[in-house]
């Protein structure tokens, strides 16, 4: 159970931080309204909390296997999102960058 806790936490913190990323684009970069950047900066403020919720008590350990998560999600995201059309080699790292978050956050411990 602790496994598919800490998966979906990773899942809502990659929505939160991905999607906070996509609002501040949108309203900077696409001129769409001030307010989206708004709502960007509070998703972002909640990705921090979402984040500080995984089981596992080492910083370090959740940032570094949230990095992998974040790639992956990103380029889902594009997809789903902005109709981004990733080349095998964007799947290969985003697959290598998932295997990663497994060993680091669910590999054996001592």
């Amino acid at each position: 159970m602790t496994v598919l806790r800490s998966a979906a936490l990773f899942v809502l913190a990659a929505l939160a931080e991905i999607g906070g990323c996509w609002l501040i684009w949108q309203s900077v970069r696409e001129s769409r309204p001030w307010w989206l950047a708004g709502l960007g900066v509070l998703a972002l403020s909640g990705y921090g909390f979402v984040a500080a919720f995984q089981p596992d008590s080492h910083f370090g350990r959740v940032l570094a296997a949230y990095g992998g998560v974040f790639v992956a999600g990103s380029l889902a995201w594009g997809v789903v999102v902005d109709g981004f059309r990733p080349t095998r080699y964007d799947v290969l790292g985003a697959v290598i960058c998932l295997v990663g978050v497994g060993v680091i956050m669910y590999g054996p411990r001592r």
